[in-house]
């Protein structure tokens, strides 16, 4: 079905966020119908998801909106190309919400995915930048997710994207860890074929030039200790 026609039966709904004249293209949410039916296939209660009537006027004057819009594309194209490769599936997609639940008090990263290829698998947590945190502050994460390795008993991959090459550069020289494994990517200039499962990815502390596939990520030691 079209988007409108899911928009006609309530299980999407839609807006347009604020914007100095340029047009801007729809932004989509799910309807109360739409609510309704995740929920049932979920087997939860509709409320557990946090809908409400006002999301669309809340979501269109949110200043985290490119944020939110940036880190679902990310994990919405890892889900795009599990759907076109043979072997692949992106098996966890957990939002930042329920990261914040799960290890507020720790670290809150954007996301947490696995993502796996055959009988290769990959878990990692996302950190979408939009170049409005300095230097400092994205370094001092580093700090909490080796507070969550040492929890968890082992360390995760954390995975910067950023806006700009530019911007890549300058925060790679503050983001090698010798406990948390980090690599990073720049989303300026790709194209459809670019896809974040392709090689894309910059390890940092290897003194590695050649960008890997996300899976690749998975060969390389965690640790650096």
């Amino acid at each position: 079905m079209r988007l409108a026609e899911l928009y006609g039966l309530d299980v999407l709904d839609r807006f347009r966020p604020r914007s100095g004249g340029s047009p801007v293209p729809f932004h989509w949410v799910l309807g109360p119908l739409g609510t309704a039916l995740v929920a049932a296939e979920a087997g939860v209660d509709p409320s557990d998801l946090a809908w409400r009537r006002r999301l669309v006027h809340d979501l269109a004057a949110s200043q985290r909106l490119a944020h939110l819009v940036g880190t679902n594309g990310f994990f919405c194209a890892l889900a795009r190309s599990a759907r076109t490769r043979a072997g692949c599936a992106l098996e966890e997609w957990w939002s930042e919400r329920r990261c914040a639940a799960e290890w507020g008090e720790v670290v809150r990263p954007d996301g947490y995915g696995v993502w796996r290829e055959h009988t290769t698998s990959l878990p990692f947590l996302y950190e979408h930048d939009n170049g409005t945190e300095r230097l400092e502050r994205l370094a001092r994460k580093l700090d909490g997710y080796a507070r969550l390795a040492e929890a968890a008993g082992h360390p995760n991959w954390v995975l910067f994207s950023f806006g700009s090459e530019r911007r890549e550069a300058d925060a790679r020289r503050v983001l090698a860890h010798r406990v948390v494994p980090v690599a990073t990517s720049a989303r300026s200039g790709r194209t459809e074929r670019d896809a974040p499962d392709g090689p894309v990815w910059l390890p940092t502390g290897t003194g590695t030039t050649t960008r890997l596939r996300l899976v690749e990520l998975a060969s390389l030691p965690a640790s650096r200790a």
